[in-house]
């Protein structure tokens, strides 16, 4: 006879098992669409300097960078990292010798929605090499330099003042996916209907 702690066990066996089914098939999907450029095909070791040199109070009023004793210590001015070094490989594609990505030195002039600067990239036949993907939020943000402005931007770059599309979507909403604009360097997420400019990326030299 099974008694009753055993109809529970089994019972909730059962109920575990048609959840995993439930589950497995979103997870698989989630997989499958995950952008297939991992961020860990960069090295980031050590990072680069974001190139900010000036403090700022809670106003965002520039002020003389406080010391360790006081209020606000701790900007990122106060902390310097490795210079930024770019290699312009004199194929129109710039390679950051920090983290090994190469980039296009330029965009090719096109705005494009986001799910069409996707499939450019992927589709990209570009300096010799077929491998090229949209970045990341965090690759693209990784070549601003934020000591500059219109650009924020390395000179080693061209491009224009625009908005800049990554492959990064929106965690809340898939509507959205984020971008970074070039004049100040500052990430947004935009509608993925709108045209926006493309650099794609690849790893390795």
């Amino acid at each position: 006879m099974v008694d009753s702690a055993d109809r529970r066990q089994k019972a909730s066996s059962v109920t575990g098992s048609q959840s995993l089914r439930r589950v497995l098939p979103v997870l698989l999907v989630a997989v499958l669409s995950w952008p297939s450029f991992p961020v860990w095909a960069a090295n980031w070791n050590p990072l680069p300097d974001t190139g900010q040199t000036t403090c700022y109070d809670t106003k965002g009023i520039e002020v003389a960078c406080p010391t360790d004793e006081q209020p606000l210590f701790g900007q990122d001015a106060q902390y310097l990292g490795e210079e930024p070094a770019y290699l312009d490989n004199g194929n129109q594609t710039v390679t950051d010798q920090l983290s090994g990505l190469t980039w296009m030195k330029s965009d090719d002039g096109t705005a494009r929605t986001w799910q069409e600067a996707v499939d450019y990239c992927a589709e990209l036949d570009f300096g010799g090499q077929s491998d090229w993907q949209l970045p990341t939020k965090f690759m693209l943000e990784s070549i601003v330099d934020y000591g500059r402005f219109n650009p924020a931007l390395n000179p080693v770059f061209n491009c224009k003042v625009s908005f800049y599309w990554s492959s990064t979507p929106h965690a809340d909403n898939p509507e959205y996916a984020w971008s970074v604009f070039s004049d100040d360097g500052v990430d947004h997420w935009v509608h993925t209907s709108n045209q926006y400019y493309v650099r794609c990326v690849r790893a390795g030299l």
